[in-house]
This record gives structure tokens, C-alpha cells and sequence, in this order.
């Protein structure tokens, strides 16, 4: 059986029989996790095996855990900071934060990984335009030089504990108002205007970057339908002009924002032609059922191998990995964010 293009939620801290049954439909190929999945590592990597275990190939299993607001597993991992804290560090001493970058990526990974949990939907590089409280200190920076440098970073540490990386989101969260989970935000800038936002993604992509999720934003200037429903900017500008050749994910199309592409089946449908191939369904069972018994998916050979890639590699058990010189030495870096960089002055700046 193939990994089909679904990534369904579950609604407890184990799998009940009727999610084993839908586990089995071939439009599911992936399992997205959240809080209320979790009690503590022990229990994760049970509810992980047994995820792994009804079929094969196993499906993967991803979590948004990017660190400070936006981290689902905490009691038993590291308390990772917002992003934003190494955009600080950096600014105090750029190779102080490249470095913080990977430790932070591969501590978070690592950690993941030893549970089984395959990806992490993760590093947010949307642009801090000032003026997105959604975005706000999960973006790393506020330069597009400096989120593209930081990301790469982030990106290496996620690759070493073997977890791919998933830039978020395409292509641009950050000049906008509106929260995507909420409605949908429009940016009525042109192409021109987002040559700062791009910038980040040709950086990652130039690296080897996997993973891109779209974003639930609506250009007007720019192509009729929202980014994860239009070819335009996944097929057009995304695939053909950034040359990115990874896996494209929706974002989660039960938020408001992709609402106004039409019914469950619809916003699936457009966002599968669109060109993306994973499409979280998050929150809302009745419209995972409306799914599996209605969508039409065509095969397509090309995303399914993509879809093989989510899988992580190079798992450690708990033990070995928390005495492991690699995690000590992470968790000290974790460690000193809890107090601001030095500031630094160099003598003959302007």
C-alpha cells in the first residue's frame, strides 16, 4: 500500500479501534499529532510504535514543535525558546547564532526522533514585519539575509538527528494582519515586493531544503487563489523558478483561511491540483470522514515517492541520547537562552 496524500489527526493518548480502521484507507499517509496525544515520552513512543505498526509502509508522523508558543510535547522534553531568541543571538554575534541555530535544530529533532516522531513542521521563516501577532517571535528575524542564514543552520542540526525540515510558509506569513487560523489574510503586494520574502527559501532551497508548507495567505496582485490552492505559485514559482523539487504541504485545511476555496472536498481537491502533496485535516473528524468517503485522488507516482521521504532516519533510545556528548552540549546552549546574548560593541561600527 502506498502513502496516500491525507494527514489525519487522532483524538486521545491511544489509537482506538475506529482510528485503526482509518489508518488503513489508502488516502492516509501520514498522522499528525497534538497536546492532547501526549502525557510523556513512555506514552508517546507507545502511541508512535503502534501509529508505525498498522501498515506498512509505516506511516509517518509529524508535530508542530518549533519552541516556545508553538511546542505540543513538554513535560519530559527540552523547552526550546521562540525563534526569535536566536535571531538575538545572532544579532550579538552572527557565528554565536548560526551555532545556536543548529544545536537548537538538532536538540529539538533529536529528541523527537528518539520517541519516533518523524518530522517537525519547522523552521518558520516568514518575515517579522511587526504587524502578524500569529507569526510574531517565531520568526527568527526580521532580515531576510538573516533568516535565510539561521534557517540553513536550523535546517543542518534537524538533518544530523535525522529529521527533514520543513520551511513554513509559502511564501510569506509575515506582512499580513490577519491570522490564517481566523480568516483569510490578503497581501496586495506585487511579485516585486516579495523579492525579501522568497529570499529565505532560494537560500534553503540552494541547501537541500525538503520540506515546504504553503501558506493560507491570498495575493490578488498576483494569481486569483490563496498560495496552497494556486499552480501558480506552487507549480510556477515554487517548482519551476525556485527550483525546489522536495515535498509541498498544505497547511491545515480546516483553518478559516482556506474556507473560502469552498467544502471540505473541494479545498482537498484544489490544493491536490495546485501540486501539493501532503494535506493535513486537523481538528474536525467529520471532515476526515467527508474526506475518505468522497475524495478522488488521481495517482501520482512522483508525490507518493516524496510522501516516502517524510520518514525519519537514525533513531537513538532515550538513554542513549540524553548521555550522549551531543545533548549536553545542546542543552547547555538551551540553557544559556534564558538570559539575553551579551550585547556587543564593535569599535569602529557606524
Amino acid at each position: 500500500m502506498t502513502l496516500g496524500p491525507l494527514m489525519i489527526d487522532l483524538q486521545g493518548t491511544e489509537l482506538a479501534p475506529e482510528e485503526r480502521e482509518m489508518l488503513q484507507h489508502p488516502l492516509v499517509g501520514s498522522v499528525i499529532l497534538f497536546t492532547r496525544n501526549y502525557i510523556d515520552p513512555e506514552q508517546l513512543a507507545r502511541l508512535v510504535q503502534a501509529i508505525h505498526a498498522a501498515r506498512t509502509p509505516p506511516l509517518a508522523i509529524a508535530v508542530d514543535h518549533e519552541g516556545g508558543r508553538v511546542q505540543r510535547f513538554r513535560n519530559g522534553f527540552s523547552l526550546l525558546p521562540a525563534m526569535r531568541r536566536i535571531g538575538h543571538e545572532f544579532d550579538a554575534d552572527r557565528e554565536s547564532g548560526l551555532q545556536l541555530a543548529r544545536e537548537l535544530g538538532w536538540l529539538m529533532a533529536a529528541e523527537l526522533r528518539a520517541c519516533g516522531v518523524d518530522l517537525s513542521f519547522a523552521p518558520v521563516v516568514d518575515l517579522d514585519y511587526g504587524v502578524n501577532k500569529a507569526i510574531g517571535d517565531r520568526a527568527l528575524h526580521a532580515r531576510a539575509a538573516a533568516v535565510g542564514e539561521l534557517a540553513v543552520a536550523y535546517m543542518h542540526g534537524m538533518r544530523d538527528a535525522g529529521m527533514m525540515a520543513t520551511a513554513k510558509h509559502f511564501p510569506g506569513h509575515g506582512a499580513v494582519v490577519a491570522d490564517s487560523h481566523l480568516s483569510l489574510p490578503v497581501d496586495r503586494r506585487s511579485l516585486a515586493d516579495l523579492t525579501n520574502d522568497l529570499q529565505p527559501y532560494r537560500r534553503l532551497i540552494a541547501n537541500g531544503l525538503p520540506g515546504v508548507m504553503m501558506a493560507h495567505v491570498l495575493f490578488p496582485e498576483i494569481d486569483a487563489a490563496p498560495a496552497g490552492f494556486s499552480a501558480y505559485w506552487v507549480q510556477d514559482v515554487l517548482r519551476r523558478d525556485l527550483g525546489f523539487k522536495g515535498l509541498v504541504f498544505s497547511d491545515d485545511l480546516s483553518m478559516q483561511g482556506a474556507a473560502v476555496v469552498g467544502d471540505i472536498v473541494v479545498r482537498a481537491s484544489r490544493a491536490l491540483a495546485a501540486g501539493c502533496d501532503v494535506l493535513p485535516v486537523c481538528n474536525d473528524r467529520a471532515a476526515v470522514a467527508q474526506l475518505l468517503d468522497r475524495l478522488h485522488a488521481e495517482p501520482d507516482p512522483a508525490a507518493q515517492l516524496r510522501r516516502v521521504r517524510m520518514k525519519g532516519h537514525g533513531k537513538q533510545d532515550s538513554h542513549t541520547l540524553y548521555a550522549s556528548a551531543d545533548w549536553r552540549r545542546c542543552r547547555a546552549a538551551l540553557d544559556r537562552c534564558t538570559t539575553p546574548p551579551p550585547l556587543r560593541l564593535d569599535a569602529g561600527s557606524a
